[in-house]
C-alpha cells in the first residue's frame, strides 16, 4: 500500500492541489489545451462515464492513450460507470495513475479497488449527494482519495449543493481520527468556483477538481497562483 502515498510525495505537502478536468477543455484542440494547461496542473481529472450509472457517454481508454505521450502529469481517471471492473484493466493499460469508482456501484466497490491496487494505479473511491459520509469508514484503509461530489453525477456547469461543505467537514474529520491524513487525499468535485474553493479548502478540502475555473481563466497562471495560496483546513477553526 505505500503506493497510496506515493503519488502524492511529489506534491508540496500543504498546498491545495488542482486537477484540471478535461471535460472542461475544446475537444476539437486537447493537444493545444493540455500544453497550455501543463505549466500549472498538477494532475488532469479524467471523467468517464458509459450511460448506465450517469446519463451520457464520456471518455474512453483509446483516447487517454493518445493523450497519455502529451504530459508527464498523473491522469485520474474518474470511473462513472454500471460495471467498472468491465473497464480498470483498459484504463490502466491507457495511462492512468489514480483511478476513483463511485461508492454507489455498491457491492462491486471491494473488488474494484482491490483490482486498481492490483495493476499498480491508486484506488479512490468518489462520494454521490445523495449517499452517506457513514459508508466510508470500509475503505479508508484501501484508497489514497476520497473524492466528494458537489453536484449530481454527470452535470456540469450547476452550483454546488449547499450541504458539500459540512460533508468536507465531515470526511476531514473522520479521515483525520482515523489517521489517514497523510495517505488519503480528501477532493471536491462539482459547482468548483471562486466563490466555491475557499469554502472547501477551509472545509477540508486537499484537492478541488477545476474544469471551466482553469480553461475559462483570462489569465491561467494568477488563477492558479491564487488557488494554490489558499490556506489549508485548520481544525482548531471555528466552524
Amino acid at each position: 500500500m505505500n503506493r497510496l502515498m506515493g503519488i502524492w510525495e511529489r506534491f508540496p505537502p500543504h498546498r491545495l492541489l488542482v486537477e484540471v478536468s478535461l471535460w472542461s477543455a475544446d475537444f476539437s484542440r486537447l493537444g493545444e489545451e493540455i500544453a497550455r494547461m501543463d505549466p500549472f496542473a498538477d494532475l488532469y481529472h479524467v471523467d468517464a462515464s458509459d450511460g448506465h450509472l450517469v446519463p451520457g457517454l464520456l471518455f474512453f481508454p483509446d483516447l487517454i492513450a493518445a493523450l497519455r505521450p502529451l504530459t508527464t502529469k498523473p491522469f485520474h481517471v474518474h470511473l462513472m460507470v454500471g460495471q467498472p471492473i468491465a473497464y480498470i484493466s483498459e484504463f490502466v493499460q491507457a495511462g492512468a495513475d489514480l483511478l476513483t469508482i463511485q461508492v454507489e456501484n455498491g457491492p462491486l466497490v471491494p473488488a474494484a479497488l482491490e483490482q486498481a491496487c492490483s495493476l499498480g494505479v491508486v484506488p479512490g473511491l468518489a462520494l454521490g449527494l445523495d449517499s452517506p459520509v457513514e459508508v466510508l469508514p470500509p475503505y479508508l484503509d484501501r484508497v489514497g482519495m476520497l473524492l466528494l461530489m458537489g453536484t449530481p453525477l454527470g452535470v456540469k456547469g450547476v452550483e454546488p449543493s449547499g450541504l458539500v461543505y459540512e460533508r468536507v467537514r465531515q470526511v476531514r474529520r473522520l479521515v483525520d481520527q482515523e489517521g489517514y491524513r497523510e495517505r488519503v487525499k480528501i477532493g471536491a468535485d462539482g459547482g468548483i468556483r471562486q466563490h466555491s474553493v475557499p469554502q472547501l479548502r477551509a472545509a477540508g478540502a486537499d484537492l478541488v477538481v477545476a474544469g471551466s475555473l482553469a480553461f475559462k481563466s483570462p489569465r491561467p497562471a494568477e488563477t492558479f497562483n491564487w488557488l494554490w495560496s489558499l490556506p489549508p483546513y485548520d481544525p482548531q477553526r471555528t466552524e
